[in-house]
């Protein structure tokens, strides 16, 4: 089996929340392949996983590695299958395994900045990211603003027909309602009901 499906099979095993799994997929898929570029995405995921399960020492070393590698030139083609990975999405997802990490303050700081690199081509990617953003946003006890980046998280998601992007914002319903005072919570809360 191949990096790619390998990669695929790792991402679908931490959706289902299975990062245990997902960490031996990657370790495995990391060894099949050998460009720079791809080798990097797959240490991201590796990193999400990790730092799924609370490694801090372990995510951070495949952090490192992924931006080592993602920097790395080569004359070769990137794969189909990772063709789109590129800086913002180093940097959103770093800064997704730095906020499950706790790292809060570092981690709203890289999906923030990055998040403007997308393209109109990537929205379901952007979605995704300000999904994300609006969970630092939260972490960092700003729920007007969470609130606000949430609602365009949805709005976007439902435009696209992005049901794994609007999970992520759904997820985020309880914390909005241990604020429900909070300006745009409630407008917020009733989009997520619609």
């Amino acid at each position: 089996m191949g990096a790619a499906m390998l990669g695929d099979l790792a991402y679908q095993a931490a959706w289902c929340k299975d990062h245990p799994t997902a960490v031996g997929i990657l370790t495995h898929a990391i060894t099949r392949t050998d460009h720079p570029a791809a080798r990097s995405l797959l240490h991201l995921r590796l990193a999400r996983a990790l730092a799924a399960q609370g490694d801090e020492r372990e995510t951070r070393r495949a952090l490192t590695t992924a931006e080592r590698l993602l920097a790395a030139s080569t004359a070769k083609p990137l794969p189909a299958w990772c063709s789109w990975y590129g800086e913002a999405d180093l940097a959103v997802d770093t800064g997704q395994a730095l906020l499950d990490l706790g790292d809060t303050a570092r981690a709203h700081q890289l999906i923030t900045e990055r998040r403007a690199l997308l393209t109109p081509e990537r929205d379901k990617t952007k979605g995704v990211f300000l999904a994300y953003q609006a969970k630092s946003h939260l972490e960092l006890k700003e729920p007007e603003i969470a609130a606000h980046t949430a609602g365009e998280a949805l709005r976007l998601a439902r435009r696209i027909g992005a049901p794994r992007c609007e999970a992520l914002v759904q997820d985020l319903v309880p914390a909005f309602r241990q604020v429900p005072a909070a300006q745009g919570v409630e407008e917020f809360l009733a989009l997520a009901a619609g």
